[in-house]
């Protein structure tokens, strides 16, 4: 095949075989082995039951009402404006929606627009691993250089000297997960003031990916990077509606920060997609205008599939991890002869009618061997499906 930068892009993912060609991602695999077999696909972090009415309701109105032609390349005011109220009412930052939001194609395009703005040939970029198979590749294809911190079983949570270590004159973005995919982890203040005093030590962007930032668990609580004294001029934010309303289908992300950093991102952004999902602009808006109590029943569904899938993990004999946010728990193969999660995931099908993804696939070298074992599983999925899930892994416990 012709040289080019998609071999910087398959490689930084990690799908780069050894003859050069790019492969297929884990998820692709395991999601068509699951169709392929009728298992459960417990693999892929999408949910299997629609957001909340308003919100379906409200992109229903606008296609009707001809909201269906091009939305201004920033997004549409009613979004932006929707986005600068949920920064103020959930964490008491003073957003501009005229020059301080831009609305993009889900977080994965703000994290590509914000990338490629900032990472020049040879910058490195920090973030956690195991990481959002993402991340490794638009590092790549931006020609910058990824450095991680490694975050290990059962807790997951980053050591805050290896993060001082790992953050040096030679980093230009320090990329942070919290909630944290795929492990479920919440970071603390602490640690991110950690981040935040390297991050002014070398004058180093934050950018923070916070999608999973209303899924929280047990009372713990998120708290952005942004908000903490010194990192509001350096760090951009990123969200999107996907995971919170379970509309992942309509890629409606945004970005948030300085006016200066946004521009910097538009410029970029506006040659990728340029503009997307108008009808689904306003729906978001509304749904990020709904009462706290939605929000608290949408995270207090996902903590009782979270449970059940648990419970379902531990009757089949396999150790778990159990996350704080997010959609996905991480458990241990190892436990029941499975040193390698991948053998595993392709083999449970088989085993137990049910699919996963090797945890290793979000890791490189060294770090995806000490992950060898594990193996991710999402609970975003209605209480049937997550209720015959935990029955057909029981059976693994009889094997």
């Amino acid at each position: 095949m012709r040289p080019g930068p998609w071999r910087r892009a398959a490689a930084g993912a990690g799908l780069l075989t050894a003859d050069g060609v790019p492969g297929t991602t884990i998820f692709a695999e395991m999601s068509a082995l699951a169709a392929s077999t009728g298992a459960i696909n417990l693999g892929q972090g999408f949910p299997d039951t629609d957001g909340p009415a308003e919100v379906l309701r409200a992109a229903q109105d606008a296609i009707a009402a001809g909201i269906n032609q091009y939305p201004p390349g920033r997004g549409t005011a009613v979004l932006r404006e929707a986005i600068a109220r949920h920064q103020r009412r959930w964490y008491g930052l003073e957003v501009d929606p005229d020059t301080e939001v831009l609305v993009t194609a889900g977080a994965t395009e703000a994290l590509a627009a914000v990338l490629l703005a900032f990472v020049d040939e040879g910058d490195e970029v920090v973030t956690l691993e195991p990481a959002y198979d993402a991340y490794g590749a638009i590092i790549a294809l931006a020609g910058g250089a990824h450095r991680t911190v490694p975050v290990d079983w059962p807790d997951f949570r980053p050591d805050a000297d290896r993060l001082r270590e790992a953050i040096t004159d030679r980093t230009r973005v320090i990329l942070l997960n919290t909630p944290h995919n795929p492990t479920g982890t919440v970071l603390d203040e602490a640690l991110l003031r950690v981040v935040v005093e390297a991050a002014e030590q070398h004058d180093a962007l934050i950018v923070a990916d916070e999608v999973y930032e209303h899924l929280l668990f047990d009372g713990v609580r998120h708290v952005p990077v942004a908000t903490l004294p010194g990192a509001w001029d350096r760090t951009i934010t990123i969200s999107s509606g996907g995971k919170t309303f379970s509309t992942t289908g309509w890629k409606i992300g945004w970005l948030t920060g300085p006016a200066e950093l946004v521009t910097a991102a538009l410029a970029v952004k506006q040659y990728l997609t340029y503009v997307n999902g108008a009808p689904f602009q306003p729906a978001i808006a509304a749904g990020l205008d709904l009462p706290d109590e939605v929000f608290g029943r949408i995270a207090s569904g996902l903590q009782a599939g979270r449970d059940a899938l648990v419970a379902g993990l531990g009757a089949a004999g396999l150790p778990v991890s159990v996350p704080q946010a997010g959609y996905f728990v991480i458990a241990d193969g190892a436990a029941l002869g499975f040193p390698d999660g991948a053998e595993l995931c392709r083999r449970l099908p088989e085993l137990a009618g049910v699919v996963g993804v090797p945890v290793s696939a979000f890791c490189r070298d060294e770090q995806a061997e000490r992950m060898r074992s594990l193996v991710r599983f999402a609970f975003c999925k209605s209480p049937a499906v997550l209720a015959e899930a935990s029955t057909r892994l029981a059976t693994l416990s009889a094997r």
